[in-house]
């Protein structure tokens, strides 16, 4: 199994050590835990698509220190981009820009957009300060449950990757809000924790999805993903939920009820922690009761909706 270090001085020069050597190391973040490799190291982002089982299709996020680290990586930082950065960096935000032509195709899937986020967390912030740039995807199986511990770090990857550095708990617990910051308007690819008012406030009206259809700017938009491998399946209403439960439990399965509140940042935070234990517990279905306000609706609701897709 993999080394699961608490984080100090130590282990941080351990990390970096592996990073600049070309592999790669799970950290946390104050959204999911990362597996992160060095964004300008062929080696270490093939590492990551290796570790995960993750298809070439699908882009990956390159953390940086600064809106410095930033600019090395687009051809075209734009106003709109400049004042985000300005609001919400460090944080959960990601801001999907034009390419510099030196970015490698593993990071972009071959496109013509990078996807660039400034995280917040000390952990993440003392990599890229000792080590520079990280591609960092969720720290996962492709296409299972986010990781929000090292726990769950652990028991998606095992010894698939040498180390993982034990923050604990993520904050938010859930992956960044994503916006192509090309040109007005904004267009808003995946929610977050930053919600779309929020955003607004800043740059006006958003548009949902990308801005070429079929174009996969960034990672998360996937019909399926961030899924548990038993069963989940979703109902709007405690009356639909009921009628799951009994239908299932009536032919022999063993139902788990999950039964979701308001959408706020406890919620919010805890939806990938409560998904792992359910998914741990032996169910044959997973029935999720949908919040239906709150701050977070948004996100919980993406997150769940394609958590629940049929496979394939």
């Amino acid at each position: 199994m993999a080394t699961v270090l608490a984080v100090d001085d130590e282990a941080l020069a351990h990390a970096a050590a592996i990073l600049r050597s070309g592999g790669a190391v799970a950290f946390p973040t104050e959204t999911v835990y990362g597996l992160g490799a060095r964004a300008t190291d062929s080696a270490g982002l093939e590492a990551i698509y290796r570790i995960k089982g993750r298809p070439s299709t699908n882009p990956l996020i390159v953390h940086v220190a600064d809106v410095a680290q930033a600019r090395g990586f687009t051809s075209g930082w734009t106003a709109q981009a400049d004042t985000l950065a300005a609001r919400f960096w460090p944080g959960p935000l990601t801001l999907v820009l034009q390419k510099s032509p030196d970015v490698l195709d593993a990071i972009t899937a071959g496109g013509g957009t990078v996807a660039l986020r400034c995280p917040a967390h000390p952990v993440a912030q003392a990599l890229l300060q000792m080590v520079g740039p990280l591609a960092a995807p969720s720290a996962n199986r492709s296409g299972q449950l986010s990781p929000t511990t090292a726990a769950h770090v652990r028991a998606s990857l095992g010894d698939r990757v040498a180390l993982i550095l034990d923050g604990g708990p993520c904050l938010h617990g859930l992956e960044s809000t994503v916006v192509d910051a090309t040109a007005i308007p904004v267009h808003l690819l995946r929610p977050g924790s930053i919600g779309e008012a929020e955003l607004m406030e800043y740059v006006g009206p958003l548009v949902h999805g990308p801005r070429v259809a079929g174009v996969v700017p960034s990672p998360g938009l996937f019909a399926r993903h961030y899924a548990p491998t038993t069963a989940l399946e979703c109902a709007g209403t405690q009356q639909e939920a009921d009628f799951l439960v009994n239908l299932y439990e009536t032919a022999g399965l063993k139902v788990a009820r999950y039964v979701l509140g308001p959408a706020n940042a406890v919620a919010a935070s805890r939806l990938y922690a409560d998904l792992h234990a359910l998914d741990a517990a032996g169910f044959d279905r997973i029935i999720a009761t949908l919040p239906t306000d709150g701050p977070f609706l948004q996100a919980m609701l993406d997150r769940l909706a394609r958590a629940s897709a049929e496979q394939g």
